[in-house]
């Protein structure tokens, strides 16, 4: 059974970072592409991007170039999100799950915010 557990979420300033992280248990991570996408209060859930396993970075949303990036580690079976330069409209809860959404974290919750 794929377990995949997210952390580093929290509240910040407009401008700050915060780095998500997210490890998968059960099966290889090796055996999966991971996806970042995110929710916020009202609204559609959005494709962040998506890292393959030799870590190409995928459909990077327009939302979001230059300012996020994804990498893996696949020693520590665990995929980040850095998020740098956040805004407000960054507000989200943001789930890593695989490619595809077979299986999905619980989320955690992220708060730009002055």
């Amino acid at each position: 059974q794929v377990q995949l557990v997210e952390s580093g979420g929290g509240l910040v300033q407009p401008g700050g970072s915060l780095r998500l992280s997210c490890v998968l248990s059960g099966r290889p991570f090796t055996e999966y592409a991971m996806s970042w996408s995110r929710q916020a209060p009202g609204k559609e859930r959005e494709l962040v991007g998506t890292i393959t396993v030799s870590s190409a970075t995928l459909n990077l949303a327009n939302s979001v170039k230059g300012r996020f990036t994804i990498a893996r580690d696949n020693a520590r079976n665990t995929v980040y999100l850095q998020m740098n330069s956040l805004k407000p409209e960054d507000t989200a809860v943001y789930y890593c799950h695989t490619r595809g959404g077979g299986y999905w974290g619980q989320g955690t919750q992220v708060t730009v915010s002055s």
